[in-house]
């Protein structure tokens, strides 16, 4: 047998720093910015009015700093600053001896060389700058660094681990970008904007609109950072009723959508976006029917303002709530998303240990998620859900009508809702009724009722509660506002 290669003496030695070979991370100094930490200090102690007030506006905390001298530095100024103190060179120094931090300052030399460091403070802007991104930089390194260590002990919930992952980077970006605060001034003037555009007739919807009146009037259009739950009982079109939202919202208004669809695939999903809109019934094609000239037309101009919208579909059965959400985030930095729209929630899962002992644990785990990614996007989600059987267990006028409380698992979804929709169709339980009494069942059509629809707005945070009415077309698996149906398209 020949002898097996020895990978010890051939293969590269990562720790020799000799020969201009790569050092080991664990010894580099972490990235670091003295000088303009120095220059913060000296413009702030050369005119603290200007400049400590401009360094706690710039976000500027303590953190920032490198250097532990300049943190402690840092936070006496600050404290001064919110006291209402004069920063005054001799008083400050006094300060740090009483409270025996000027050693830890580096003593009196230390911070006359800081106070003459910067003769101007002209950089002010460009040096606070270099120290927030040294900062991110270590926050980067330390995150990263953490994560290594918690890999290496081969965490049980290697999904929960991963979105944790992605959290933390995410964590750092949002500290890095802070918040930009408005004088009252702006807010007055954005206040009266909005106002005079709605007078004017310019302006009546401030959220997202679904293109159904009487919804839309309710809620004000979809708002960023609202979760609207649209739930129903098997066959009531709630798929068809969440796409001809998702359809106004990303094909004619061209706003970034995506859709997650655990039920059916992506090439089912557009076939029905694509006739619906086209205004054709793919049925008739399995019976042998051609389309006509007018019917290819009007399919050839749907497939092109379908395929030039701003339409994302991600069709991964039972996908879980952590996937969905990393999923949600890149497509939201790379495209910038305006809504999502999820069908449906009880095909989700949870891959936390709590939730695999408990339906209902997880369950509220996956809402709570899906409330948690409308807020952190700051756009409107859309999530259908499964009604239970009560709608089809009561009786007389009241059959097939849905509560709030026939939601499967209801009690988060209730709870984290902003907006609760529950869809139905008269016309769809008349004819079952008919069925069971051995009755001929009406045709599905826009007259006695029949094709009729509700939308009932159970709960609206932000708004009235009611019914919307709609019909639907289930040759076009289309719902339409009740008074617009049979008019010119």
């Amino acid at each position: 047998m020949a002898d097996r290669p020895d990978f010890k003496k051939k293969g590269p030695n990562l720790q020799d720093n000799s020969e201009g070979k790569k050092k080991d991370d664990s010894l580099r100094p972490p990235p670091r910015a003295e000088g303009a930490e120095k220059s913060l200090l000296s413009s702030m102690l050369q005119d603290p009015e200007e400049y400590i007030g401009r360094a706690i506006e710039g976000q500027l905390t303590a953190a920032h700093f490198y250097v532990l001298p300049h943190q402690k530095l840092f936070e006496v100024l600050t404290k001064y600053f919110e006291e209402n103190k004069a920063v005054e060179l001799v008083a400050l120094t006094q300060y740090l001896i009483d409270r025996g931090l000027l050693d830890m300052i580096g003593g009196p030399a230390a911070l006359t060389e800081i106070y003459t460091y910067a003769p101007t403070a002209a950089h002010f802007d460009s040096h606070l700058e270099i120290v927030k991104e040294k900062h991110i930089l270590r926050g980067i390194i330390n995150s990263c660094t953490e994560s290594i260590a918690e890999a290496y002990e081969d965490p049980e919930d290697v999904q929960i681990f991963l979105d944790g992952v992605e959290q933390k980077v995410l964590e750092i970006r949002e500290a890095a970008e802070g918040g930009k605060e408005e004088t009252i001034g702006e807010t007055v003037v954005e206040v009266m904007k909005f106002f005079e555009e709605f007078l004017a007739g310019d302006k009546g919807i401030t959220g997202l609109q679904t293109d159904y009146v009487d919804l839309d009037k309710m809620s004000n259009g979809l708002k960023p950072a609202d979760m609207f739950i649209i739930a129903a009982r098997p066959s009531m079109g709630k798929t068809s009723f969440m796409m001809n939202i998702v359809e106004n919202v990303a094909v004619d208004q061209q706003k970034g959508t995506m859709v997650f669809s655990c039920e059916m695939s992506s090439a089912q999903i557009v076939q029905r976006l694509l006739f619906s809109r086209a205004r054709f019934e793919f049925s008739k094609l399995q019976r042998g029917y051609k389309p006509v000239k007018a019917d290819l037309q009007r399919i050839k101009k749907a497939s092109l303002e379908i395929a030039n919208s701003k339409l994302y579909i991600d069709d991964t059965a039972s996908i879980s709530i952590n996937d969905l959400r990393a999923k949600a985030r890149r497509k939201h930095r790379d495209e910038g998303l305006e809504l999502i729209a999820i069908d449906y929630l009880q095909l989700m899962r949870s891959t936390s240990r709590q939730a695999s002992n408990s339906r209902e644990r997880e369950i509220a785990e996956i809402s709570a998620g899906l409330k948690a990614l409308a807020k952190e996007l700051k756009i409107p989600v859309i999530v259908l859900a499964q009604l239970n059987r009560g709608p089809e267990n009561r009786t007389g006028d009241s059959l097939g009508v849905p509560r709030m409380s026939d939601l499967r698992e209801s009690g988060s979804i209730e709870q984290d809702a902003d907006m609760i929709g529950l869809l139905y169709r008269k016309a769809y339980y008349q004819n079952k009724l008919a069925e069971a009494e051995g009755e001929e069942p009406e045709a599905d059509e826009n007259e006695d009722g029949a094709g009729e629809a509700e939308l009932v707005v159970a709960k609206n945070r932000n708004g009235p509660t009611g019914n919307v009415p709609l019909t639907f077309i289930p040759g076009l698996m289309r719902f339409e506002t009740r008074a617009f149906v049979g008019e010119p398209d």
